[in-house]
């Protein structure tokens, strides 16, 4: 199970980094996608943070820069990774009780909790995406199989 969850956090890791690349190459990056990729950023943060039990030094949408968004990438990426190699699979499978971001108490596994940061991460990728493209540049190719592949996704032409 946890080279499945590796996987993932390698992927999150060269999706994260494409997409940062990707919003600095940009010539006329819409405003509201490095609101998108901070809170993408953040949020893979505020999940790190829940497993462990801490609490988390960012909101969920928080106003960074796109250098504070690759910094705090990494760490994510580096943190996930050691979190996943330190998890077996009955860790994997327990319960982790915390608070979201309006203070409702919930109960979900790790498992849950990777899964849907891996799935959190790809919608805002695409908006962010389809928001590069209309602006007029041409946005990373961060598709899982594209990763594993290592070659760009089929383009629209």
């Amino acid at each position: 199970m946890n080279e499945f969850f590796q996987k993932l956090a390698a992927h999150l890791r060269w999706a994260d980094q494409r997409v940062h690349q990707s919003l600095v190459e940009a010539r006329n990056p819409p405003a509201h996608t490095l609101d998108l990729f901070s809170h993408l950023i953040a949020t893979e943060h505020v999940w790190l943070a829940r497993i462990r039990g801490e609490t988390s030094e960012l909101p969920v949408w928080p106003k960074l820069s796109l250098a504070q968004c690759a910094e705090i990438g990494t760490r994510n990426a580096d943190e996930l990774s050691a979190l996943i190699d330190s998890m077996d699979e009955i860790a994997l499978s327990g319960g982790v009780t915390y608070r979201n971001s309006i203070g409702d108490e919930y109960t979900n596994s790790p498992a849950d909790i990777l899964i849907h940061v891996a799935l959190h991460g790809a919608y805002h990728r695409g908006q962010i995406a389809a928001a590069v493209r209309a602006g007029g540049d041409t946005p990373a190719t961060t598709d899982y199989i594209a990763y594993v592949r290592g070659t760009p996704a089929a383009t629209r032409r």
